[in-house]
């Protein structure tokens, strides 16, 4: 792209020199017909060559009809009627038009890039002898690598020795730098601020962090959105169409009105063409979406794709999972309930049995237990899907889960009233207690829930959670409508049919925390991901993914896509305003070929300025 600027900024500079000495000769010098033409046609040769060579390759791909050929058939048309001078400033206005559209684009995916470019080349591997530096892509998992204060991390890895802060801006728009010490994931991308780390290599650098968001980034071009896909349609039709009516303005007078000079009305069918040339429509519609996916990833927020920060825009509804996204998925022991047995035992029992468990309650039990685990006391694990546990700790069978759990295994439990979630315990299939957990409301939701109801935008919670701590979670964020006790399946099914109850352009948009509600984001309209950073779930299965767990970039999120909607629809209508204004005018002569091209390259530039004004400044 860089390469193709500079072609056409020298081309360009070297046919305006041409045509100006071109200009100057013939304004001096009573030259012939054929001496004009040979000083006006070696400039738009020049000129012609770019424009030609790209409607060669349009007709390759059957689409002939786009600005190239308005441009081309008007100025031939102009050098045939014997208006050398005018057919090649409007060629040279035209490619100077065309060289601001490949700049701005340039400096747009330039922007993003060096915002993106966050990979470094070079890793510190440590060895027998000491270290030495090889290329990040050589790493393997399990290596173990130096990095030293303000060197950026090479590839995922654990923290093996030493503590430090890192700084994680590039990939989640967070300026607090985060302290890490052995134990903790380190991101690549992220910048070691303070300490010496050694840490354990735990993904190759293709599979890393920083290298999956670049190529997000890089492929959200690919999935264009329904204005820009118009954009493209309408020009299709357009152009056959303003080829057609300036032929009739060219025959259709001198056939209809006397004295009405042929020449005159060719030559303002040419006018005609050049002046609907749709340049400043084309580039500034896909310009805008492609800031505002720029905008996003500088806030710590990944789109997929301009259909989706489009249809973000007309979001009407907001579904949310609460354990991991309206709370904050940290749990903590709030009581231990036994039923013939000691707290201690129940509570021994319970933390063993969810030895082998990823999930946050399982990591709430055993901090609560507080005691190494002994994992060769359990010897066998069987997980229900629909939130469960069976185990076999010192040979006896152990279950652990909800109430509907203890109802499908026919066991008698004591039911829970108060607020909070209660796990269960069975031990050899007689009911031993149950122990409360609680979840914290993520500071932040509070003002996102007022932020959709004061926009008039419906929030609805689902969970798997009981409905008395569901009940009690929507009546402090103020949610209208709550549904609990919901099984992953059902979860599905629940936003599916809120789905076949919208209207066309509604769209449904449903947060979850990206590791346990892959099928969930995959169904909705819209999936935002929270805490995208290192969840490659989340990578996966969400079109819109937030870096780090902060609804409040849901917002930013909002506000960056109705701002890039609203520069859309702006630009769409003063182009094309202005554009009938021009063709009604060229009808009647009003203006010339060069006037026109540079009527076209004030819209566009206006239209430019006005995508990034919107960014900017959003609602």
């Amino acid at each position: 792209m860089e390469k193709e600027v500079k072609i056409r900024c020298i081309v360009s500079t070297a046919a305006a020199c041409l045509y100006g000495a071109a200009a100057f000769a013939t304004s001096y010098w009573d030259l012939s017909g054929i001496g004009k033409v040979g000083l006006f046609f070696i400039p738009y040769y020049m000129l012609l060559w770019e424009t030609g060579k790209l409607l060669l390759e349009n007709i390759k791909k059957r689409r002939l009809f786009d600005e190239n050929l308005l441009i081309l058939i008007a100025t031939v048309g102009a050098f045939l009627v014997g208006r050398y001078s005018e057919a090649v400033g409007a060629m040279l206005f035209f490619q100077i038009g065309k060289l601001a559209e490949v700049i701005s684009v340039t400096k747009t995916h330039k922007s993003i890039e060096r915002f993106m470019d966050i990979r470094p080349q070079y890793a510190n591997l440590k060895t027998g002898q000491g270290e030495r530096q090889i290329l990040s892509e050589e790493l393997q998992p399990r290596q173990v690598i130096l990095i030293k204060p303000g060197e950026r991390i090479p590839v995922d890895a654990v923290v093996t020795q030493g503590t430090s802060t890192v700084d994680t801006k590039a990939l989640t728009g967070e300026a607090i730098p985060r302290t890490v010490k052995i134990g903790d994931k380190l991101y690549s991308g992220s910048i070691n601020l303070s300490g010496m780390l050694e840490a354990r290599v735990s993904k190759v650098a293709k599979d890393s962090t920083a290298s999956r968001i670049i190529d997000l980034i890089a492929n959200a071009d690919n999935r264009k959105a329904e204005s820009e896909n118009f954009a493209e349609k309408f020009t299709r039709y357009y152009t056959p169409i303003v080829i057609l009516l300036g032929i009739l303005v060219m025959i259709l007078p001198p056939m209809m009105f006397q004295g009405a000079e042929k020449d005159v009305w060719i030559y303002r069918g040419l006018i005609f063409w050049v002046a609907s040339c749709p340049c400043g429509l084309l580039i500034s519609v896909p310009l805008a979406f492609l800031g505002g996916i720029g905008a996003a990833s500088r806030q710590g927020v990944l789109i997929k794709g301009s259909n989706f920060l489009e249809a973000l825009a007309k979001a009407d509804t907001y579904v949310f999972d609460k354990t991991g996204t309206l709370t904050e998925g940290v749990f903590q022991v709030k009581e231990i309930c036994p039923w013939k047995i000691s707290p201690e035992e129940l509570l021994e029992y319970t933390a063993y049995g969810e030895a082998y468990s990823g999930h946050p309650i399982a990591g709430s039990l055993q901090e609560a237990y507080g005691r190494p685990l002994d994992k060769k006391r359990v010897k066998s694990v069987q997980e229900y899907p629909s939130g469960g546990v069976l185990a076999v700790v010192d040979g006896k069978q152990v279950l652990i889960g909800s109430s509907k759990l203890m109802n499908q295994s026919g066991i008698f439990y004591h039911p829970v009233t108060e607020v909070g979630t209660a796990v269960h315990v069975a031990i050899d299939g007689v009911y031993a207690g149950y122990i409360l957990i609680t979840d914290l409301i993520r500071e932040e939701a509070p003002r996102l829930l007022r932020w959709l109801k004061h926009r008039q935008i419906e929030a609805v919670m689902i969970t798997g959670d009981n409905e008395i701590v569901a009940e009690d979670i929507a009546k402090k964020l103020k949610v209208d409508y709550v549904y609990a006790g919901l099984m992953p399946s059902e979860k599905v099914e629940q936003v599916e049919e809120f789905m076949q109850s919208q209207m066309e352009d509604e769209k449904l948009v449903f947060v979850g925390d990206g590791i346990n509600d892959a099928p969930v984001l995959d169904r909705a309209d819209i999936g935002i991901a929270m805490g995208g950073l290192g969840a490659d779930a989340a990578l996966e299965a969400a079109d819109i993914i937030l870096m780090e767990d902060d609804l409040s970039k849901i917002i930013n999120a909002v506000r960056i896509s109705r701002g890039t909607i609203r520069a859309v629809k702006q630009n769409f209508l003063f182009a094309i305003g202005m554009k009938l204004l021009l063709l009604l005018l060229a009808s009647f002569g009003y203006v010339t070929m060069k006037n026109a091209i540079l009527a076209d390259m004030v819209v566009l530039l206006i239209n430019l300025l006005n995508s990034f004004w919107v960014l900017k400044y959003p609602e």
